[in-house]
């Protein structure tokens, strides 16, 4: 070939790209499968696919700065003596210490509180300081039963009786012996220093008799005073919520696949479970099929990162959201401020998710007692408040803008899809069509 004729240049395969063949190496060195923490890294279709269709001729805005928009939010109400009643419909995903420091835990206590919402321990026990700092505290049943006791679930505002979590359904979490300190292991009963792996499912029920029976204990355990949630990952939505009520639960809890973990296999991160967006309308479907859609509160997690995420899960029927890696980065996690300290750790500002190996220089997934303490909870929580905040106001414009005077008036109505793919997931109509895939249309 004559060295002067122009060559094609290399093209590299969409299939084995970069990463792919990366991990192919990694696994071939080390025999052993990959673990991180953090949510799906993958595209997918999510709210960014979905737009409002705000009031013109045919729609009567309300006025901002006259005419005002709800944004309270009642959890419970089904049998709990004592519903939750929260000023925002955004609440705190449960983390727990152990996978997050003490501080940072009694950072997400009081950043919920100056915001008028609740937050939730996680798996591992209810710490003083989350407590303390916590206006409303859900606490976490899960699996595992680490740190859980009478006394601890009597003092909480709620009980979530975890069934599956969005980044993981089917499997359960781990956590590495470097981050199980004293305090940690005394609390779960746990070895110092070794690596746990908590169970997938629970040890005392195999069905939703079971789980009707497990209820039932946890109402009488509290006096019928909490309200008890149900929390379980995005797979069969339709059937697990309609499971769940069927079972005595007064709040549903449905976290998609964007939802983060602590830490567990990236196989189960990318490949296990639905989209959040997925997971709204056949949930939403079980509870009006059951005459209990409103009754039956149902709070929607997995990405939701603004306001107009919360807006649009309230719009497709959900009650509340919740938030568990927006609520790390408010609270100063994965800041490029630190980018130097990341970049020493292999890793970069914007894409830390070696969560479990408990050297986060942010000192929010750490039990490193260096580390941990760079992290104020005072000025974290009114980070995270600010936060809050705005994610509200940003619902409130929304709504405001599609002539609603509550948030929980938002309907699937108000918006339209910008993909065929999220107008069949969320069952609104492709933009500029009255086509809903499925349903016909024009």
């Amino acid at each position: 070939m004559d060295m002067n004729t122009p060559r094609t240049p290399p093209r590299k395969s969409a299939t084995f790209d970069d990463y792919t063949l990366a991990e192919i190496r990694r696994a071939a060195t080390t025999g052993i499968y990959d673990i991180r923490g953090a949510g799906a890294k993958r595209k997918l279709p999510h709210f960014d696919d979905l737009l409002f269709l705000g009031a013109s001729i045919s729609r009567y805005p309300l006025e901002g700065y006259r005419e005002k928009c709800g944004t309270d939010v009642v959890l419970g109400t089904r049998f709990a003596k004592k519903p939750i009643e929260l000023k925002i419909p955004i609440t705190i995903a449960g983390m727990s210490f152990g996978s997050l420091s003490a501080q940072a835990k009694e950072a997400l206590g009081r950043g919920a509180s100056m915001a008028g919402t609740s937050t939730t321990t996680g798996d591992g026990g209810m710490t003083p300081e989350e407590r303390g700092q916590s206006k409303h505290l859900v606490y976490q049943y899960l699996p595992s039963r680490y740190g859980m006791n009478p006394d601890d679930l009597r003092k909480a505002d709620a009980i979530e009786v975890v069934v599956g979590q969005g980044a993981k359904p089917g499997g359960g979490g781990m956590l590495l012996g470097q981050k199980i300190s004293d305090r940690v292991a005394q609390m779960r009963c746990l070895p110092k220093g070794i690596d746990q792996r908590s169970a997938c499912r629970h040890p005392d029920w195999t069905g939703p008799d079971d789980l009707e029976i497990k209820i039932h204990e946890l109402r009488e355990i509290t006096s019928w005073e909490k309200p008890i949630y149900v929390k379980v990952g995005g797979t069969r939505p339709y059937y697990d919520v309609a499971l769940a009520v069927k079972s005595g639960a007064d709040v549903v809890v449905l976290d998609g696949m964007q939802g983060g973990t602590a830490a567990t296999q990236e196989v189960f991160i990318e490949h296990v479970g639905i989209p959040t967006l997925a997971c709204i309308r056949p949930a939403v479907k079980a509870l009006q099929d059951l005459g209990m859609h409103r009754k039956v509160q149902l709070i929607v997690s997995g990405g939701i990162r603004s306001g107009a995420d919360v807006a649009k899960a309230l719009a497709l029927g959900a009650d509340a959201v919740a938030i568990g890696t927006a609520a790390l980065v408010a609270l100063g996690d994965n800041d490029p401020h630190l980018e130097e300290e990341y970049r020493a750790l292999g890793t970069t500002a914007g894409a830390y998710d070696d969560w479990h190996e408990g050297r986060d220089p942010a000192g929010i997934t750490t039990q490193d007692p260096v580390l941990a303490a760079r992290l104020d909870p005072v000025k974290a929580g009114r980070r995270l408040s600010n936060y809050l905040k705005v994610m509200t106001l940003e619902a409130q414009t929304v709504a405001r803008a599609c002539g609603k005077s509550h948030l929980h008036n938002l309907e699937p109505e108000d918006l339209c899809a910008l993909t065929v793919e999220a107008a069949a997931m969320a069952q609104v109509p492709l933009a500029g069509t009255g086509w809903i895939p499925g349903r016909g249309g024009y």
